[in-house]
């Protein structure tokens, strides 16, 4: 846990003055791009360029400093030659988002 207030401290907490760890995620996951990140690498490693291409084609920049925080947040590894995957504790936050992924197919479909 205090690793995680160590990067609530580090990026500031948007709408939080006491950096508490939930509010950190949030802050993390809101940000452009990285949910379609964690998405995108669920399944297999991707290269950086991958990535962009998965991402319709989100800017290298924003994408580095995205997988750059996914990293520090410890969610997300850069295998040499593999390209980036999640991590231990990547994989256990997607597991967390399965079920919304069944609620939103489920609503898509809603008449």
């Amino acid at each position: 846990m205090a690793k995680q207030a160590d990067i609530a401290g580090k990026r500031g907490v948007r709408g939080s003055r006491t950096g508490r760890p939930i509010m950190a995620l949030l802050d993390l996951l809101g940000r452009r791009w990285t949910l379609r990140i964690i998405w995108e690498l669920r399944q297999e490693p991707l290269t950086s360029r991958a990535l962009r291409t998965a991402c319709d084609e989100a800017s290298p920049t924003v994408v580095q400093a995205r997988l750059s925080e996914l990293r520090e947040a410890g969610l997300v590894e850069l295998m040499p030659g593999d390209g980036y995957r999640l991590t231990l504790l990547g994989r256990e936050l997607m597991e967390r988002f399965l079920p919304l992924h069944h609620f939103a197919e489920r609503w898509s479909r809603r008449s």
